[in-house]
């Protein structure tokens, strides 16, 4: 299972726990001094995000609520008009939490004065902020009164709120959201993200998630472990393919690509995805009755015919035809022969295969077979529909059923979304966010698979390549901004890669 740099782990809440508990023996801190670390960094986000305003501190019954009183104590050390309101009286707070509201000096009010005040207060949306400390990452069960209420009328008079660790009725470990869970400007966690953070819809409900130090060691990870990282280049930028002298177009890799007799545009844009991302030499084999429409585009893209699976197998066993992508508009309309095809894919050896889209499909109820042949050179992509038809309903978190996937598989699955998520068959998982919203555009996804295709048949592990062509689509999308339509993508790609050059 590969080694992730930096800071980009993702913890479970449980090993987030665990971390917390090791801060006594590897630093020296104990609870109250992560809580009073935390609830610091709470208050200097605030007046970060918010400025200087009107607070209502919301505080609940635990550690959440404990990071909440000493924001709220810190803030009114500023000189600001701090409001605290608590779920349950301060003497039921225990451990460190009772610590963090015997520090507080000013008044402490109920939830019941809170929903008056939000129903009968002037609260100006831009002079007041308001700081959710009720729940934590760990909270399973659905928000009731009064907080459920609470949160309506904070959410009917438009006021700011900043989360403490995740929104109050956001899961951690997996991002499900409660109906009633606030829709936050900005988060602040502790020491490294989790799930919740990363994974819709939690993730849109987190708003600008900040991760503070509040002295947990880099060296607790050794112990606790993650479940995934965030995708971001320093996980593979040494691995972005480099040109020199004195290599030719096969050094940098073959892509044979299926084109489809009917949906033509998607193996084509997969196919220009796979050569500017880096691809030496590019073929598109379809049947000969659309060969015109493939010939008659780009000119550095070649065409062959292939108009039975024996045929685009004959093509893909030229060894030098080291990436093979089948799916991207093949339809299913002769199902039995895409399944031929793909099955004869995998079974060849030395190429890493790229399986999308009705490549996927086509194996719908009939897994085990896919299965049967699927090694780690190759690379699932499907989307959320197309994971359900190949897999069923595997449960827990998008990180969960994309890990199982790739277990059972034996595969690199990468499941497509805002969240993007990718993993291997050894457990090894990355969760890609780098997306902006009009990613969603006909065609984007066969582009991703003609990157990862353009990638790995330049020698790029096939884990790695999915893990940077996600981020680069993404990159590539925020550069070319609102508008933009999957050929601008492919013709994008030059200029991310001379970033890296």
């Amino acid at each position: 299972m590969a080694e992730f740099p930096d800071h980009h782990q993702i913890l479970s809440v449980s090993q987030m726990a665990q971390a917390d508990h090791l801060a006594l023996p590897l630093a020296g801190q104990d609870g109250f001094a992560l809580m009073q670390a935390a609830g610091l960094a709470v208050a200097e986000e605030a007046k970060r995000l918010l400025g200087r305003r009107t607070f209502l501190v919301l505080c609940g019954p635990g550690n959440n609520g404990g990071d909440g009183y000493i924001a709220a104590m810190n803030l009114r050390a500023e000189g600001l008009d701090v409001r605290l309101y608590a779920l349950v009286p301060p003497a039921q707070m225990a451990g460190d939490a009772a610590k963090a509201v015997a520090g507080w000096t000013g008044p402490v009010r109920n939830f019941s004065e809170l929903l008056n005040n939000l129903e009968h207060g002037d609260f100006d949306p831009d002079r007041t902020g308001v700081i959710d400390a009720v729940f934590g990452a760990g909270l399973s069960r659905a928000l009731e009164f009064p907080v459920k209420d609470a949160f309506a009328k904070i959410r009917a008079l438009d006021l700011p709120v900043i989360a403490v660790d995740v929104p109050s009725g956001v899961q951690g470990d997996t991002g499900v959201v409660d109906d009633a869970a606030p829709k936050c400007l900005g988060t602040v966690t502790f020491f490294r993200k989790k799930p919740a953070h990363v994974l819709m819809p939690g993730m849109d409900q987190c708003g600008l998630v900040s991760v503070a130090d509040i002295g947990i060691p880099d060296e607790a990870i050794e112990q606790t472990g993650s479940v995934a990282a965030e995708n971001t280049p320093s996980l593979w930028v040494n691995a972005v393919p480099t040109t020199h002298r004195g290599q030719h177009k096969y050094d940098r890799g073959h892509v044979l690509v299926l084109g489809g007799a009917r949906l033509t545009g998607a193996a084509r844009l997969a196919g220009a995805a796979s050569m500017r991302i880096g691809a030496g030499v590019c073929t598109i084999a379809a049947p000969a009755d659309v060969q015109r429409i493939y010939q008659t585009g780009p000119a550095h893209i070649m065409s062959a015919v292939a108009d039975t699976p024996a045929a685009f197998l004959d093509l893909a066993n030229d060894t030098r035809r080291n990436a093979l992508l089948i799916g991207p508009g093949a339809g299913l309309d002769r199902a039995d022969d895409l399944r031929a095809i793909v099955l004869g894919a995998c079974g060849l050896a030395g190429r890493s295969v790229v399986l999308d889209a009705d490549a996927i499909s086509a194996f719908a109820g009939r897994a085990d077979e896919l299965f049967h042949v699927t090694h780690d050179h190759c690379i699932l992509t499907p989307h959320e529909g197309e994971f359900v038809r190949l897999f069923g309903d595997i449960p827990g978190s998008k990180i969960d059923r994309v890990k199982e996937a790739a277990r059972r598989s034996g595969a690199v699955i990468l499941l497509k979304g805002a969240d993007t998520v990718i993993a291997a068959p050894d457990g090894t998982c990355v969760v890609s966010t780098h997306g902006p919203s009009w990613l969603a555009t006909a065609g984007a996804g066969d582009v991703l698979a003609g990157m990862i295709a353009g990638l790995v048949a330049q020698g790029v592990a096939p884990f790695t390549a999915a893990c940077m062509a996600a981020w680069m689509h993404g990159e590539t999308a925020w550069r070319l901004g609102p508008g933009l339509v999957a050929a601008d993508l492919a013709e994008g790609i030059p200029g991310i890669l001379r970033d890296w050059a």
